[in-house]
């Protein structure tokens, strides 16, 4: 089953995840059961990142229910095992890679972009990087890949090189000064993470800011690119209403 590839001009904007239980009352009513906040947190949004998925992978039978609760425009963007980035440091990917895509490969027709987070202390190396992404090509293609890296040798022109060539996505990372980051362009498609101003997860954007990005989102989305935005700053329900901001300004 073919995945969503990036189309053209197309900006989908959500959060990092919906299960929050201090969202109740903030932007889940009280009256409302947990298993129901993805079909009404899909009211206001086209797209979610799988969060939970980094830390253990969900069942196939988790996923079928995510699918069935939204509609089929509606996408995931699962978040890659921590186990292969973290723990494997993106080593031995033969073994390590396909559990993951046993769970989502069956829906990859309803997912986004899998993001691949990485350590703040992996530092880059070409010969190890490129293993893994051709990897990714090779047996996955029917999915898209955006990759956060957090030290600077990531980029680099060698690796912003070996991006462009194998088609991964960079994903512009907004924490304040807590994370490396860049604006760079890899790929077609172009993946936001809003971490808070200043990388707690416990502040909100203000409009000027959000009126900023909401500017080069209309700009890369008028010379064709798809655009990821995703909200985690989750704290006091920041996430919601700077997603909902966002929406009004590119509209």
């Amino acid at each position: 089953m073919k995945g969503i590839k990036p189309s053209s001009g197309i900006l989908h904007i959500g959060t990092s995840g919906w299960v929050y239980p201090h969202w109740r009352e903030v932007f889940y009513p009280a009256a409302i059961p947990q298993k129901l906040w993805l079909s009404y947190y899909a009211q206001f949004f086209d797209t979610t990142e799988i969060n939970a998925s980094f830390y253990r992978l969900p069942s196939i039978k988790a996923v079928e229910n995510w699918i069935n609760a939204t509609e089929k425009q509606f996408c995931f963007c699962p978040k890659i095992s921590r186990f292969i980035t973290h723990a494997k440091k993106l080593n031995d990917p033969e073994t390590c890679v396909p559990r993951f895509f046993d769970v989502f490969e069956p829906f990859a027709a309803r997912m986004g972009p899998v993001l691949i987070q990485l350590p703040a202390a992996l530092v880059f190396h070409e010969e190890k990087a490129s293993n893994f992404f051709a990897l990714l090509k090779d047996r996955y293609s029917n999915f898209s890949f955006s990759l956060e890296a957090r030290h600077a040798s990531w980029m680099e022109p060698r690796a912003t090189m070996l991006l462009k060539r194998f088609d991964i996505g960079w994903v512009v990372a907004e924490s304040g000064d807590r994370f490396a980051s860049a604006e760079l362009v890899t790929a077609k498609h172009i993946y936001l993470r809003f971490h808070g101003p200043d990388g707690t997860y416990a502040s909100p954007y203000t409009k000027r800011m959000l009126e900023a990005y909401a500017a080069k989102c209309l700009a890369w989305r008028a010379q064709g690119h798809t655009i990821w935005a995703f909200f985690n700053n989750d704290i006091h329900g920041y996430a919601i209403a700077n997603a909902e901001t966002l929406k009004d300004l590119t509209a």
